[in-house]
């Protein structure tokens, strides 16, 4: 009995301290706050954010202020401040990306995008099957990042991985609301080249 229980233990040991497939994600898990649930009734699933977070949505509306009347330094430097008290809150990783998006600068964009990436599938328990609509508010940051993630991934030259994150875009929400099947479609079978 002492030996069947001490191989049991060994054997809870060595799960936990064996790596989890991380190849099918494509990155390395994460420790995030960020978490997820199965919504009351529905075969739907939610992120749910840290309280960190939820309590910066007010200021990441007044980042959007900020950025409607031209203020777009101000805004960055809140939104710094967002993430340094912060560091899980993907709304304000997509909104840095958007940011650099809009200025041409895809590697940057790509990090801000990545990152929240990375910190939403964290926050989802080795093989999730989902669905993760993005009629829910909660998952709109994440979905969204995702798409940028893949158009920077895609303006950089590395296709294979931007169809990579479409096609995760995808099983997280099969109704496709962002209408990332074209891209997909369109992007089949292109070479990687060299980095621009």
């Amino acid at each position: 009995m002492v030996a069947l229980t001490d191989k049991k233990k060994s054997d809870r040991r060595a799960a936990k301290r064996a790596k989890p497939d991380e190849s099918a994600l494509g990155f390395r898990r994460r420790r995030t706050a960020v978490r997820v649930r199965r919504r009351s009734g529905e075969r739907a699933w939610e992120l749910v954010h840290p309280r960190c977070a939820q309590e910066r949505m007010d200021d990441l509306e007044e980042v959007h202020q900020m950025l409607a009347a031209g203020e777009t330094e101000i805004a960055l430097d809140e939104l710094r401040w967002l993430l340094d008290g912060c560091g899980d809150f993907i709304a304000a990783h997509r909104l840095l990306g958007e940011l650099a998006l809009a200025d041409g600068d895809f590697k940057l964009a790509r990090g801000h995008f990545g990152y929240a990436y990375e910190i939403g599938l964290s926050a989802l328990p080795p093989g999730f099957e989902g669905p993760l609509p993005y009629r829910l508010a909660a998952n709109q940051a994440l979905l969204e990042a995702a798409k940028g993630l893949a158009w920077c991934l895609h303006e950089l030259n590395k296709p294979r991985l931007a169809r990579r994150v479409l096609a995760q875009l995808l099983r997280l929400d099969p109704a496709d609301p962002l209408g990332v099947q074209a891209w997909q479609t369109a992007w089949q079978g292109e070479p990687e080249q060299d980095a621009r």
